[in-house]
């Protein structure tokens, strides 16, 4: 019999097995795959975005609806934790000029082997392969290995299994057949990119290429930002930290309609001085460029958004629309909404009608932006349920 079992070796289980292990329990970590945090090391790629360093309150606030139930645990493992926590293994961390905080190296691999040996330190034993199948008519956990059905009693159980995206690399969402309907709010794309119905030629063109420095405008948020142009529609940072906003306007209206800024640093008086200038003989297009350095990607999103009248007016090229027909599958998303439902949860995590079993990270129901918020409410929620759960079998 295990003191505490884990279910699920990425971020929110390994934190949550590091919470439990340094608590003196004897801990087993189960994963499906035959390595841990398959996930954590494919966010890796291009930088290990751990946190964000902005001041508590606004970090508190991208949790949105959820923020109420999640700031004890926040508050308990705030960015600052992240940055001790990385560096107690070695890993330095810095702030960048986005107030994203990242690895001095920017990888997730060193810092992955790091937390592994600490855990290893502590006894915690890994167990992989072994797909969880829920329990049996005792209670114990069922698992299928690659050597036959086995069981495992716990004085404790901590479920981390992710949410469902980026199912090859563990998070599938199939646990989510082991719960009643009630204890679930359906698995929706988070930080996502969504479809466009862009003519041939502006996708033959432009799919693939990066739009820089451009304004933004949704609902009340007015921001610039960065996206990039793909077959299928638009994806990037500017997009995903307005996916929610957009997925739900489409889901209540059927598309959602994004506006851009192709000269966010100009007033629409000072664009239309410059193109009140004389065309002489120049094409639209030309004098696009030559007075306002509207070309390439900008003129095509222009062409795609604008009727011809309207192509020469400063105020329609301060607010190009771009219809959003849907999101795109949710296999492909960063992270996903849904999940258990907190009113399924005591306080603690731990599920009402099952003593004794916590849940952490995306297995809940809540989401956040990228920019580390991700990352850093899967820590906080592991380390409040490791503790938990180590309470729980206190002798």
């Amino acid at each position: 019999m295990e003191d505490i079992a884990i279910i699920g070796a990425g971020p929110a289980g390994l934190m949550a097995a590091q919470a439990a292990a340094e608590a003196g329990r004897r801990v087993a970590l189960y994963d499906s795959l035959p390595q841990p945090a398959r996930k954590f090391l494919r966010a890796g790629i291009g930088g290990l975005n751990l946190t964000h360093s902005e001041p508590f309150e606004a970090f508190l606030g991208r949790f949105g609806d959820a923020a109420l139930t999640l700031e004890p645990m926040l508050r308990a493992f705030p960015p600052d934790k992240v940055r001790q926590w990385a560096a107690d293994l070695g890993c330095e961390t810095f702030v960048g000029s986005s107030g994203r905080v990242f690895p001095k190296d920017f990888k997730a691999a060193p810092l992955l082997r790091a937390w592994l040996r600490h855990l290893d330190k502590f006894g915690v034993r890994f167990h992989p392969r072994h797909r969880w199948r829920g329990w049996d008519d005792h209670g114990a956990l069922r698992f299928a290995t690659p050597d036959g059905d086995q069981t495992v009693t716990a004085g404790a159980t901590i479920l981390a299994l992710g949410g469902a995206s980026w199912p090859k690399l563990g998070s599938d969402g199939a646990w989510s057949g082991l719960f009643p309907p009630t204890a679930l709010s359906a698995f929706r794309p988070a930080n996502c990119g969504f479809e466009v119905e862009w003519s041939d030629h502006f996708r033959d063109r432009f799919a693939g290429s990066p739009v820089k420095a451009v304004g933004l405008a949704f609902g009340e948020r007015r921001f610039k930002g960065e996206f990039v142009v793909t077959r299928h529609g638009i994806e990037g940072s500017a997009i995903y930290a307005l996916s929610a906003a957009l997925r739900d306007a489409i889901d209540t209206d059927g598309r959602a309609v994004l506006h851009l800024d192709l000269k966010p640093d100009w007033d629409v008086a000072k664009l239309a001085a410059a193109l009140a200038k004389p065309r002489g003989s120049r094409s639209l297009a030309n004098h696009l460029e030559r007075q306002a350095g509207i070309k390439g990607i900008l003129a095509g999103l222009a062409r795609e958004g604008l009727t011809a009248e309207d192509m020469p007016k400063a105020a329609a090229l301060k607010a190009v629309p771009v219809v959003l027909k849907r999101p795109r599958p949710l296999a492909e998303a960063i992270s996903t909404a849904g999940g258990l439902r907190f009113d399924a949860l005591t306080p603690t995590l731990m599920l009402k009608d099952r003593p004794g079993t916590f849940v952490a990270g995306e297995m809940l129901d809540w989401e956040a932006p990228t920019g580390g918020y991700l990352l850093n409410a899967c820590f906080a929620t592991g380390w409040a349920t490791g503790q938990a759960a180590a309470d729980w079998v206190t002798p």
